[in-house]
């Protein structure tokens, strides 16, 4: 039987409002993790093993550093990153994979066109397609490329579980989480993703998100300057105008979001947050987050209510607006 997320355990996170009509409901679990990194509120089964996808990033990051990869400011944020796909970005990943002496052909994650509208847009009017340096996990895979570089490891095969590098990158996600990976996935870009509960990833994550760059010990002064990477270079790590970027911006917190309903969340005082939305639909997840985190009194009501409200979560009909997609945690 292959592991699922536990139906029974889910719980209400946010509604679908149209004209005063819950038309649709999404469930799923969350944990709230206190400044000291101990569970101040959980809802739903957060022990249950869920596959973290793109929340995984600062992980996989870390790994890359720890195996040679050099990389600092808007380059670290990269490397942590699901972009956009902007000319910005490429040519950050561009500086990344030339330094290591490689090129985009070197790239293992599959072709795509960039998220951003108006990116996309001139490339279909140039007759472009999709590359490789357009997907957003092509970041990650350049700091992957980099690692093996510097390691003298086979940059052909870096996407196999068994390569030193995946090892290395495994390793390191177990020492982070505290916890055995329970079980091995193939993510969307071709990287292997590990299966980890809620409770064992919003530990992770708060880590690395309270992490000093004064530490005496390597990985947390890495895990510092991957943080201040993300919060000095917002860009990097979504794209101008998306949900995370605009959450670091305005509320200094550290976020990531992956695929699937899957998001994690630290605030400045270190109060974090790990959710995933059962149905896999990620759309209400950052105002999820957010509330949790008001509702902990880590950020203050007001400024994440302006936030909330340039999130794409308004209901429309005929063109205009008759609902909103609303947290109801």
């Amino acid at each position: 039987m292959p592991q699922t997320f536990a139906v029974p355990a889910a719980v209400e996170l946010a509604v679908v409002e149209r004209s005063g009509f819950i038309e649709s409901r999404h469930a799923g679990a969350a944990v709230v993790l206190g400044a000291d990194g101990s569970p101040i509120r959980t809802l739903g089964d957060v022990d249950a093993p869920i596959l973290p996808r793109s929340t995984l990033k600062p992980l996989q990051a870390l790994a890359s550093m720890t195996a040679g990869a050099s990389l600092e400011g808007e380059r670290l944020g990269l490397a942590t990153a699901s972009h956009s796909g902007t000319d910005r970005h490429v040519a950050v990943v561009r500086g990344i994979l030339n330094d290591a002496g490689l090129g985009e052909d070197d790239l293992g994650c599959p072709p795509a066109w960039p998220g951003d509208t108006a990116t996309r847009d001139e490339i279909v009017r140039e007759l472009g397609t999709p590359t490789r340096i357009r997907m957003n996990c092509s970041g990650k895979h350049a700091a992957m490329l980099a690692a093996c570089v510097a390691s003298g490891w086979d940059t052909a095969t870096y996407l196999d579980p068994e390569h030193p590098l995946q090892v290395h990158t495994r390793e390191v996600i177990e020492r982070l989480t505290g916890t055995k990976a329970s079980a091995m996935a193939i993510d969307g870009c071709g990287a292997p993703v590990y299966a980890m509960s809620l409770i064992a990833l919003g530990r992770a994550i708060q880590r690395i998100g309270t992490a000093s760059e004064r530490s005496p010990f390597a990985l947390h002064r890495m895990a510092g300057a991957l943080v201040r990477a993300v919060r000095e270079n917002p860009w990097t790590i979504d794209g101008p105008g998306r949900p995370d970027t605009v959450a670091i911006e305005r509320l200094g917190v550290f976020v990531k979001t992956g695929a699937e309903g899957v998001l994690v969340m630290v605030a400045p005082d270190g109060t974090t947050v790990a959710l995933k939305v059962l149905d896999g639909n990620g759309r209400a997840a950052s105002a999820i987050a957010l509330t949790l985190l008001v509702r902990a009194g880590a950020l203050e009501a007001a400024p994440v209510a302006r936030v909330i409200s340039h999130l794409p979560l308004t209901v429309l009909g005929g063109g205009q607006n008759v609902g909103i997609i609303r947290p109801t945690v």
